[in-house]
């Protein structure tokens, strides 16, 4: 298993939808999670696995704080350790589940399956100003591997072909030169970024009356997770973070949340005008060939509006990720 992403966060599910006493089943990096909630509130992530004969511990049940496999009724207590084999109740209790390192930020559960080589998930300042509204969006289910979607989230020129009449128009194509750089600052941490991006866009959110020339920024704060910052004439600094749990190296969940200036607008409508965008990149990620994005110079041929694409793919290889990349 790739290091960089084996001992990074990834985002896993949404935290209100792990209930006390509820479990969740879920994928990351080709492993079976089983999320649940203990009747204190605390979170747990164990492998999906009992691991007498293998079976998904999340089809079974959980009960005071005990997950039961639903073939034999091994019981597991919360550390993940073998509590009561049915068949044999006074036998040696030597079968441990795997548990796996979890924290809840940013309204969301997240996984380290490794040795944390971050003490927490990326940074998202953004979301800690009451000034704007959060919004989660997704999840989105991609057959592409998530470096391929971190890149097309990247990407501005493709605003006037993919979304017509919302972020772009046919009739204004060009993308102006833009400066992109790396980064170390305390409030995002390290990075690469793209600034002084402009775009003229029809709608450039749910509650925009009209077109507008927007400033964006972008920046990749870990090797799958983006921020990109809007700044709408007139408002404050609004961003949207992309973040994304590799399940295989070409199948990706992607989780969205938005910070913005709109206290206005359903939270449903704003969810909506999301999705609506991200459902008309989809089938453009799924079509790519190779679904891995390449990182040899050359592999694909390149302009210089592509430059933070570059970057992005130049920050990866400096990374040394291997997984969902070729190289």
């Amino acid at each position: 298993m790739d290091p960089v992403l084996y001992n990074d966060w990834h985002p896993v599910a949404l935290s209100n939808q792990i209930a006390a006493g509820a479990m969740l089943a879920t994928d990351l990096l080709e492993t079976r999670l089983v999320l649940w909630r203990d009747s204190g509130g605390v979170l747990h992530a164990w492998e999906d696995r009992c691991p007498h004969r293998g079976t998904r511990l999340s089809m079974g049940s959980l009960q005071n704080d005990a997950l039961t496999c639903p073939y034999h009724g091994w019981r597991f207590g919360k550390e993940g350790r073998c509590i009561h084999i049915p068949a044999l109740p006074q036998a040696p209790l030597k079968a441990q589940v795997a548990t796996y390192h979890v924290q809840e930020q940013y309204g969301m559960a997240w996984v380290c399956l490794g040795t944390p080589a971050h003490a927490g998930p990326p940074a998202f300042p953004e979301f800690a100003d009451d000034q704007l509204r959060k919004v989660w969006c997704g999840h989105y289910d991609v057959q592409s591997s998530a470096p391929r979607i971190v890149e097309n989230f990247l990407d501005m020129a493709h605003f006037a072909f993919v979304h017509e009449g919302i972020l772009g128009d046919k009739e204004q194509p060009v993308v102006p030169d833009y400066t992109v750089e790396t980064f170390d600052d305390p409030e995002y941490g390290s990075g690469v970024w793209a600034k002084q991006c402009y775009a003229w866009q029809p709608q450039a959110s749910r509650s925009a009356t009209g077109g507008s020339d927007i400033e964006y920024t972008y920046r990749v704060v870990r090797p799958l997770t983006t921020i990109l910052t809007k700044h709408p004439p007139g408002t404050i600094r609004e961003a949207i973070a992309l973040f994304t749990q590799p399940l295989t190296e070409t199948s990706t969940r992607v989780w969205i949340i938005m910070a913005l200036n709109d206290f206005t607008s359903s939270y449903e409508s704003m969810r909506e005008f999301q999705d609506t965008i991200f459902l008309q990149d989809k089938p453009i990620l799924e079509s790519q060939h190779p679904a891995r994005l390449p990182l040899a110079p050359g592999a694909e041929v390149s302009v210089l509006c592509d430059r933070m694409s570059l970057a992005y793919r130049s920050y990866l290889k400096q990374q040394d990720l291997q997984y969902g990349v070729i190289r």
